[in-house]
């Protein structure tokens, strides 16, 4: 019998949204950090289309690699298949709180973005006509004024 994966260890029952560390790895001799951006109440909220999150994939992964310190910390930007939120991951050996101005930053950008969603284009994604720019900000938006601009203990560790 397989081991069961860390992220499915989580009791999703009583998860907020909030910022997670979701593991630690050790690749050579470098730390690696993964996040649990979780905008969404998972099986209590509705999950958001894929519409807006392949928008906000594009928005904020062009961030994270235009980012003055993050840019080259930045080892992947992506949706979680629940559709309830995003996993990041960072070299370093981070907590939660140190990515909260990060994050803040982040989704300030969605929220100011206007013009063209970069990389949306045939040639440059697979499936560029999948995007909602107005969800994308409408969520950020969300998550922004309700989790991020007022975070707590309980939206930056694991329920047990």
């Amino acid at each position: 019998m397989m081991k069961k994966i860390e992220s499915f260890q989580v009791n999703h029952l009583t998860l907020l949204r909030g910022i997670y560390v979701s593991r630690k790895d050790t690749v050579g001799k470098e730390k690696i950090t993964t996040f649990d951006i979780r905008m969404k109440e998972p099986n209590r909220q509705p999950v958001m289309n894929t519409a807006e999150i392949h928008t906000m994939e594009h928005l904020c992964a062009t961030f994270l690699r235009n980012h003055p310190i993050y840019d080259e910390k930045t080892i992947y930007f992506g949706p979680m298949g629940c559709r309830t939120g995003f996993y990041l991951v960072l070299a370093g050996d981070l907590e939660s709180k140190n990515i909260v101005a990060l994050l803040t930053e982040m989704f300030q950008f969605v929220l100011d973005f206007q013009g063209d969603v970069p990389g949306a284009s045939a040639r440059d994604c697979g499936n560029y006509l999948d995007m909602n720019l107005p969800m994308a900000q409408y969520e950020a938006k969300v998550f922004f004024e309700e989790v991020l601009s007022n975070i707590k203990e309980e939206n930056l560790t694991y329920p047990n």
